[in-house]
């Protein structure tokens, strides 16, 4: 299983309080993007109105998504910073060094062969991150690739 159901849980069900107290600080109705940002604030962030491009506000994610091409960097400053775990699952979705040029099937061989040695690290680096916490770390291939599409001016 690739989430953990009742972390889920435990986070919809604080969900309204959470909401509630936003709402009666900022006094007016929050936009979608508020509720999951005031939802997610770290236990020790006091709640406020914070103002955008100015506050400093500190969350507490549920799970981290990484892309491919951004994941390299980022577990190699958690290595290097001496970080052995994961905090919260994490996944690496191996999408931006999947060709899409031939199909599917051919793509994603070729995708492999170009760049398995990426995909290898990744897959190191956060199966040994993520089993260090007791957490959950997966590395995903996008299995389906776009044909190029081929846009002619009439």
């Amino acid at each position: 299983m690739v989430f953990d159901l009742d972390m889920i849980k435990a986070v919809y069900q604080q969900l309204p309080g959470r909401i509630a107290r936003a709402r009666k600080v900022v006094n007016r109705p929050l936009t979608l993007s508020e509720k999951i940002l005031y939802a997610h604030l770290h236990e020790e962030q006091t709640v406020a109105n914070f103002t955008r491009g100015k506050s400093y506000v500190n969350f507490a994610p549920d799970r981290v998504a990484m892309q491919d091409a951004t994941a390299q960097m980022a577990l190699l400053q958690f290595m290097s910073a001496g970080i052995p775990k994961v905090r919260v699952p994490s996944t690496v979705h191996c999408d931006h060094l999947i060709l899409a040029k031939d199909g599917a099937k051919k793509d994603l061989a070729d995708s492999i062969t170009a760049s398995g040695e990426v995909f290898n690290f990744l897959e190191s680096v956060l199966t040994n991150m993520a089993s260090a916490s007791g957490s959950r770390g997966q590395v995903s291939f996008t299995r389906w690739c776009l044909r190029t599409m081929d846009f002619r001016v009439a």
